[in-house]
């Protein structure tokens, strides 16, 4: 299988347009036409974990945190990540890193927190603003039931928990064909009244350009009229952290030790025990301190997540409880998502779970 392949689903999946500024995901390591026999997924690449990838015959790794983060000038050796580049290089594994794009969208590492956690009704905790587009394009009649499914197949049209959405308005364009065009209808050098439906819809940006191919392949004419507006809609499908409901209230002592459980976590530390039962949990994987007060002001009776500085946990106050269960520990089953995308769309093709602990952190 070509490694194109294998990045067309992961970025299908988490788009690369929704990492945060300072990230470095995509492909890091390889060419995209290379064959790949077989991937191992993990949080981290380490030196056992490339051994690990060489052992299981693995050219492929697919990891949650990018190994190059920031710029490398020199590849000497001299640091971990320059030797682990030149190892992987040498014996031809590619790299790729899907991180805070995966964090950030609604089936991701976050929704995999919540299912651990058995949450129900999640949903995004502090979605994003100003990706979300509107496309107005002007369509023959006749025509208009196939350019509208076609721009709908290529996903536009999406609100909620409804699809196929827009507004179609019947009304009359004009236009004069030249000498050089081949008019779809009337005659060139008159002008032409048609009666035409405007329609209407919206759609991430992530997907503008292939709504544009899907667009002008179904669309009659020789020249598509078409715009595409910016909206400052909040999109609730994509941005930090989540927020879901226990099934029943659960009693606060037995939801941390079930998240400790759960999460394999040798400590949690936690604020001040201000209720007494926990109904509503607001999530984040990896650092979420900068969601505090997002948590507080859904309601939520607990924020979990897997980095909370000392000063942070006054900020609870009397109003949520904070719990800090680690940053590995948060992370670790974000593999699972990567196995089971890959499984589910090429289940000929070898996919192997690290085995290999990569947190750093060891307790006493």
């Amino acid at each position: 299988m070509k490694l194109a392949e294998i990045i067309s689903l992961l970025e299908s999946f988490a788009p690369l347009s929704y990492q945060e500024s300072y990230d470095n995901s995509g492909l890091l390591i390889g060419e995209e036409q290379q064959d790949i026999t077989s991937a191992l997924v993990t949080v981290d690449v380490t030196e056992k974990v490339l051994e690990e990838a060489l052992k299981k015959g693995s050219n492929l790794i697919v990891t949650h945190h990018p190994l190059i983060l920031a710029g490398i000038n020199k590849f000497t050796g001299k640091s971990l990540p320059e030797r682990l580049i030149i190892k992987a290089i040498r014996n031809n594994i590619c790299i790729y890193a899907a991180h805070t794009n995966l964090d950030n969208v609604n089936s991701g590492v976050n929704a995999r927190i919540c299912e651990k956690l058995g949450l129900i009704n999640c949903k995004i905790l502090h979605p994003v603003k100003g990706i979300l587009r509107k496309l107005v394009t002007f369509i023959p009649v006749e025509h208009a039931d196939r350019v509208r499914l076609a721009v709908f197949k290529a996903g536009a049209g999406v609100i909620g928990q409804y699809d196929q959405c827009s507004y179609n308005l019947e009304g009359y364009g004009t236009f004069r064909g030249s000498e050089n065009t081949n008019p779809f209808a009337g005659e060139k050098g008159k002008l032409n009244f048609e009666k035409e439906i405007r329609f209407e819809t919206i759609f991430p940006e992530n997907l503008q350009s292939s709504i544009i191919k899907a667009l002008l392949e179904a669309h009659p004419y020789e020249e598509a009229a078409y715009d595409i507006y910016p909206l400052d809609n909040t999109y609730h499908k994509i941005g930090a952290g989540m927020v879901g409901e226990t099934s029943i209230p659960v009693n606060t002592i037995d939801f941390l030790k079930r998240m400790k459980n759960v999460f394999h976590a040798e400590t949690v530390r936690h604020s001040k025990i201000v209720k007494d039962e926990i109904k509503k949990v607001a999530v984040c994987g990896g650092s979420g301190n900068f969601l505090i007060h997002e948590a507080i002001r859904s309601g939520a009776d607990l924020f979990m997540t897997g980095e909370m500085k000392y000063h942070q946990f006054f900020e609870a106050g009397d109003k949520i409880i904070l719990a800090d269960i680690g940053h590995f520990e948060s992370e670790q089953f974000t593999k699972e998502i990567f196995y089971d995308l890959l499984i589910k769309n090429f289940p000929k093709f070898a996919v192997h779970l690290s085995e290999v602990n990569t947190n750093p952190i060891n307790y006493f």
